[in-house]
C-alpha cells in the first residue's frame, strides 16, 4: 500500500504544480491582454485600462471586483502618486454598466442584481473619496456607468471623440452612479435637462457643460499619458499644470459655440418646474422647435423613470455623495422590482424595436405614493459605505 502511494507521488506533484501555475495565471490576469480590465503600475502611476472593446468597454461585475481593491491598494501605496483610467478600442471610454446581465439576474431572482449595484456604487464612492489624484481619459462614448468611473475623480479629460450622456430614463432606470450628486451641481438646470432627456454632449461641449475638466486632442492622449507617468512624485497641482498645458495647446473646435448656448435660458426656466407634468406643460407652451424636440424625447421615456429622476436630482442637490449613493441604491432595488426597467432593456438592447410599453404609460398615472415608496430606506439591506 505505502509503496503504491509513493509510486503515485511523482505523478501527483507535477499536476499540483500545474494547478498552482494556473491559479497564479488567473490571479495575474490583469496584465493579460485578453483580460476585461488591465491593472498595471508604470512609473508613479497606477493605470486602469477597460478592455472590452467589442462591448464598448461596458462595466461588468468582475471588472468592478478587480478595480475596487486595486484603487484601495494604490491609495495606500506611497510609491503611487496618481491613478489613470482609460478604455481600449478607440470607440468608447465606457458605454455604461452591463445592464443586460443585471436584468437577466433580476428576472432569475439572482443576487447579482443586488450585488452589482452595491459593488458599482461602492466603486463610485471609492473614486469620489480617493486621496490620490485620479485622471479619467474619457475618449469616445462615456455614458451611464462610464460617467460613474470618471466624473467623481479629480480630472476628466475629454477629446473631440467624447460622447457623454445619461440615457437611463429611456430604459426604465434613472441616472444613477452618483448622477443625483453631480448632475444638480452643473450650471443652472443643465443637469436636470441632461438627466430627463438623455441629451448627448459631444467633444468640447462636454467641457463647456462642466462634465470634463480639460479638453485634449485625441491624437495627443498617448503623449499626455507618457508625460503623466514620467512625473516625479507629483502633487495634484503638478498634474493639473501638465493637463492645463495640454489643454491650452488644443485647437480642435476651439471657436465652436456651446451646442446648448442659445437654449440655456429656456432650459433654466422650463426645467426649474416642480414636477415633470409642469415641465411638459411649459415645453408645450413654449412651442419653439427646441421645446417640441424635447417634448418628443420626454414622451418616449418611462414616465416612472422621469418622476423618480426629477426627485432624485432635487434631493441629491443638498446631499453628500455617500447619501446620494445610498438613495440611488434604494431606487435601483425599486426598479428591479418594477416593470419598466426590464421592458426598457428589452426594447432598446435586446429586441431593439425601440417601442417600449411602459406601465404606467402616462405621467399622471405614476402616483406620488408610488414614487415615495421607491425612496424608502431598506433597513439592514441599505447600502453601507
Amino acid at each position: 500500500m505505502a509503496a503504491r502511494v509513493l509510486r503515485r507521488l511523482p505523478r501527483v506533484k507535477p499536476f499540483n504544480r500545474l494547478q498552482v501555475i494556473l491559479q497564479h495565471l488567473k490571479m495575474s490576469k490583469q496584465t493579460d491582454s485578453t483580460a476585461e480590465v488591465l491593472l498595471e503600475k508604470r512609473g508613479g502611476a497606477g493605470i486602469i485600462t477597460l478592455n472590452r472593446p467589442k462591448a464598448l468597454n461596458a462595466l461588468n461585475f468582475s471588472m468592478i471586483q478587480q478595480i475596487y481593491p486595486q484603487i484601495k491598494t494604490w491609495e495606500k501605496d506611497p510609491e503611487t502618486f496618481l491613478i489613470i483610467i482609460k478604455g481600449t478600442g478607440g470607440k468608447a471610454f465606457c458605454a455604461g454598466g452591463d445592464i443586460k446581465a443585471i436584468t437577466d439576474a433580476g428576472k432569475a431572482g439572482s443576487r447579482l442584481a443586488q450585488d452589482f449595484f452595491r459593488a458599482e456604487y461602492s466603486l463610485n464612492n471609492a473614486i469620489g473619496t480617493c486621496k490620490k489624484p485620479y485622471v479619467a481619459l474619457i475618449d469616445g462614448i462615456t455614458m451611464g456607468g462610464g460617467a460613474g468611473l470618471s466624473v467623481h475623480g479629480h480630472f476628466r479629460v475629454a477629446t473631440e471623440k467624447t460622447v457623454f450622456a445619461m440615457p437611463e430614463t429611456g430604459i426604465g432606470l434613472f441616472p444613477d452612479v452618483g448622477g443625483g450628486y453631480f448632475l444638480p451641481r452643473l450650471s443652472g438646470k443643465m443637469g436636470c435637462f441632461l438627466a430627463l432627456t438623455g441629451f448627448r454632449l459631444k467633444g468640447r461641449d462636454v467641457l463647456k457643460a462642466g462634465i470634463a475638466t480639460h479638453f485634449v486632442d485625441c491624437e495627443k492622449l498617448p503623449a499626455l499619458e507618457k508625460d503623466l507617468i514620467a512625473l516625479k512624485s507629483p502633487s495634484t497641482e503638478n498634474i493639473a499644470d501638465l493637463l492645463n498645458s495640454y489643454h491650452a495647446k488644443s485647437k480642435v473646435d476651439q471657436e465652436k459655440e456651446f451646442v446648448l448656448d442659445e437654449h440655456t435660458e429656456k432650459i433654466n426656466s422650463i426645467f426649474s418646474a416642480n414636477s415633470v407634468e409642469e415641465i411638459v406643460k411649459k415645453l408645450k407652451q413654449d412651442g419653439s422647435p427646441f421645446a417640441v424636440k424635447q417634448l418628443e424625447t420626454l414622451n418616449k421615456m418611462s414616465p416612472t423613470s422621469l418622476k423618480i429622476t426629477l426627485r432624485q436630482l432635487r434631493e441629491g442637490a443638498s446631499m453628500s455623495l455617500q447619501d446620494v449613493l445610498r438613495m440611488e441604491y434604494r431606487l435601483s432595488q425599486a426598479c428591479l422590482k418594477g416593470h419598466d426597467f426590464y421592458e426598457g432593456v428589452r426594447a432598446v438592447l435586446i429586441d431593439k424595436d425601440q417601442s417600449p410599453k411602459w406601465r404606467p404609460a402616462a405621467l399622471e398615472e405614476v402616483t406620488d405614493e408610488f414614487v415615495d415608496n421607491c425612496f424608502k430606506p431598506l433597513g439592514s439591506n441599505d447600502l453601507k459605505l
